[in-house]
């Protein structure tokens, strides 16, 4: 019987072929975790009589959450985080290096084919590169830091197919809501999602972070974009399914037919096509977070915003994915067409998505965000509404103030 590709990785990482629904304990290739969890882990890694983490090269510390520290509590967090990375001599990333999945793809942390560990739930972002990565809880990473081991079952596979074209001016975000709206947010739970089919291809790495960080929302366990043109900055063997692997459940899209998608409020899979939403009123724009703060993404922004201002009864929050990002639309001017377009840029970093500062929504503001969650009280304010967008629709909608159909602004 073939094997998919979460299958084969899991294989090679516990010494034997397995299947879906085996229990395991594999090797992991790396753990990493961030301000919001690592305090808890290093606490929780002592009380399990750690001494020394278990290779120190894999273990890695990024404080991306609250970034710089809004308060004193905060701050002394960090400085447990710095202390132990020191102590333990861990990789480790301080604040406004840039957000935690963003990180360890950018610096080539996470390789295809791996097992990763990430005390964050979005950690299904390193699918994009074909490995196998996966959020846990702080004590569950404290164990990978203490043994280099982690105990799983092997997730079933939901097979996703998008066929077809892409139009001009949808973006991967759009794709990615799409596959919410078929799925639910409960319809891969502990299951693993393989996305494929030549729109699938098309994509850039870019592109498809963005629907390995969405993942998640679906309840997925991990996932994986297949790797047709994938293009790295160093040799890999993709890792790839078998023609007869079995699949719970496969869907196939057209992405032809696609259209610009907005996620209302409160949750990422009540999905709508923009036009149903045309002509509300937005407070406040934000494009960041680890799902779309990379520079494609402010080229996006800054095509719909050149020349001209953010409406004056809307504000937009820009809060880039690293500094790297950052300094490269420094160096292509894509930061000076945003800032003079009226954008606030914040440090790289996760800010106003998980609401720890950087730009909390006030009461009954409408927000409309490229971030990847829209649970009440998901920015720091229950009594905010929030929708998520791409890039291209939220640079719209500050662009006129109102929700906004991106797509005249790519006829050209």
């Amino acid at each position: 019987m073939g094997q998919t590709i979460v299958e084969k990785i899991i294989s090679c990482h516990s010494g034997k072929k397995v299947y879906q629904n085996d229990l395991v304990v594999a090797e992991v290739d790396a753990a990493m975790a961030s301000d919001t969890t690592a305090p808890l882990a290093i606490q929780a890694f002592k009380s399990m009589g750690g001494k020394r983490v278990w290779d120190p090269k894999r273990c890695i510390l990024i404080i991306d959450h609250a970034a710089p520290a809004p308060n004193e509590r905060i701050a002394n967090l960090h400085l447990m985080m710095r202390e132990f990375a020191r102590e333990q001599k861990c990789i480790f990333f301080e604040a406004g290096i840039g957000i935690c999945h963003q990180l360890m793809i950018e610096k080539n942390i996470v390789r295809p084919g791996q097992i990763i560990t990430g005390a964050d739930s979005h950690s299904t972002c390193y699918g994009a590169v074909g490995a196998l990565g996966t959020g846990v809880g702080s004590t569950d990473l404290a164990a990978v830091f203490l043994t280099g081991k982690i105990w799983l079952k092997v997730p079933q596979t939901i097979k996703i197919e998008i066929q077809g074209p892409i139009p001009v001016g949808i973006q991967s975000k759009d794709l990615m809501l799409n596959v919410l709206r078929e799925t639910g947010i409960a319809g891969a739970t502990y299951q693993s999602m393989e996305l494929c089919g030549s729109a699938i291809s098309h994509l850039s790495l870019a592109g498809r972070t963005t629907m390995a960080n969405m993942m998640i929302e679906a309840g997925a366990k991990t996932g994986f974009v297949h790797p047709d043109n994938l293009d790295l900055p160093y040799a890999f063997t993709p890792v790839l399914p078998d023609p007869d692997a079995v699949y719970q459940r496969e869907i196939t899209l057209d992405a032809s037919a696609m259209q610009p998608m907005v996620s209302k409020p409160h949750s990422p899979d009540n999905v709508v096509p923009v036009m149903e939403l045309e002509g509300r009123k937005v407070d406040y724009a934000f494009i960041g977070t680890c799902v779309n703060g990379r520079l494609e993404d402010l080229h996006v922004a800054a095509r719909i915003l050149k020349g001209t201002r953010v409406h004056p009864d809307t504000r937009l929050v820009i809060g880039p994915a690293s500094r790297q990002v950052f300094l490269d639309g420094v160096n292509d001017g894509t930061v000076e067409i945003l800032t003079s377009a009226g954008a606030t840029f914040i440090p790289p970093g996760c800010g106003p998505c998980v609401g720890t500062h950087s730009g909390v929504p006030g009461n009954n503001e409408v927000v409309i965000s490229a971030g990847n969650r829209n649970f009440k009280g998901r920015m720091g304010n229950p009594n905010a509404r929030i929708y998520l967008a791409s890039p291209a629709t939220v640079a719209a909608s500050a662009r006129e103030g109102r929700i906004a159909n991106p797509l005249k602004y790519f006829q050209s």
